[in-house]
Parts: structure tokens; sequence; C-alpha cells
């Protein structure tokens, strides 16, 4: 395969650092804000911002049922934090009525948003990830985390003897951020599912 063009949903979050990332891992890479972007791309990473606000983006931007549709294609995606409260099948404490968290259902998994708390709870560490050598540096920021994995869904990772990292085909997730420390690994094994 060529050079995979991996898009990143611009509506909130650390677009400029995924770009960053994902280029460093050896994609093509682009910003997604349009329908026409994202016709575009072979994949998708949606970074962390504010799940409720993101689900009412996608809804006014028309971006909501093509992402959907398009992910249950199978084309690949990448969550980090409120992008995998996004990915799930099922949010728990989804929000106020009428501004809730939308679940794209691209992943078997249930999780809990701002599971480990308020923004004043934010923390960082280091977590063993399965499929990389060595632990990761984990900046969990209002993080969410997986309560029920579905059947054909991998475990990658654990924080505080929760889910954290998930992988289900070429679909993967984090409820922590990889795109604020440096460490290009994730990105890469994103990238890598892709060839």
């Amino acid at each position: 395969m060529s050079t995979p063009h991996v898009g990143v949903l611009a509506l909130q979050g650390d677009t400029r650092e995924h770009l960053a990332a994902l280029r460093e891992a050896g994609a093509e890479v682009s910003t997604v804000r349009r329908l026409s972007e994202l016709e575009r791309v072979d994949a998708l990473v949606i970074p962390g911002g504010e799940s409720t606000t993101m689900s009412h983006l996608l809804r006014e931007l028309e971006l909501l049922e093509p992402l959907r549709a398009r992910l249950a294609e199978g084309m690949p995606a990448y969550g980090s934090c409120a992008g995998m409260i996004l990915l799930a099948s099922e949010i728990l404490d989804a929000g106020a009525a009428g501004r809730e968290a939308t679940p794209l259902k691209a992943i078997d998994i249930t999780v809990r948003r701002n599971a480990f708390g308020r923004q004043v709870d934010s923390f960082e560490g280091d977590i063993a990830f399965d499929g990389l050598d060595g632990p990761v540096h984990a900046v969990f920021i209002r993080a969410p985390w997986v309560e029920r994995v579905g059947p054909g869904v991998q475990v990658l990772g654990e924080a505080a003897g929760h889910v954290v990292a998930v992988r289900q085909g070429r679909m993967l997730a984090t409820a922590f951020h990889p795109e604020m420390t440096g460490d290009r690994r994730i990105h890469k094994l994103f990238v890598d599912l892709l060839s």
C-alpha cells in the first residue's frame, strides 16, 4: 500500500500535535472538518476535547452520519480521550438531554465519561501497553475509562485497575493523550495497522 492518508478530525483538541505525530509515524496527513475532506482520507484520528461539544459539531457540520457510515464500512480510526468516548458503542454519563455525547459504535466497548474525575483530578503515569516495548507515559485529562469490553476487543493497557487502551481490528482507542508526550509509538502502531 502507498503512504496512508490519515485525517485528524479538527473540531477540538490537539489537532496539530496529532498531525505532527502521524507525520513522524510515516503517514500523509490532513485536517477533516467537511464531508469532502472525510471522503479523501483512508483513516481518521479523533482527538480529545469535550465529547458532547464534538457530537454537537458533528451534527451541525452534517458529518455524524457520514462518519458513522465510513466507520461501519471499515475505515480505520484511532480515538484519544474524547475520541475513545465517541468511538464506543455505548457511553455512560453521556451528558445533559439534547447535548449528549453520541456514540459512533465503531468499537464494542462501554465507556464512562470523566470517569477519573474533573479537570483538577487529571494525572500522568507510566502504564504497560500490550504490543509496545516498555511502558508509555500516559497523560489523563478528565479521562474516560472502559467499563465493558466486548468479544473481539483486545485490552492494550490499564491504569488504576481500569481499562484505558483497546484495539478491535483496525480501530484503536486510548483514554489518555499520547500526542502530548513526544512518544510516537502509539501513532506508529495505528499507522502500521493501515498497511
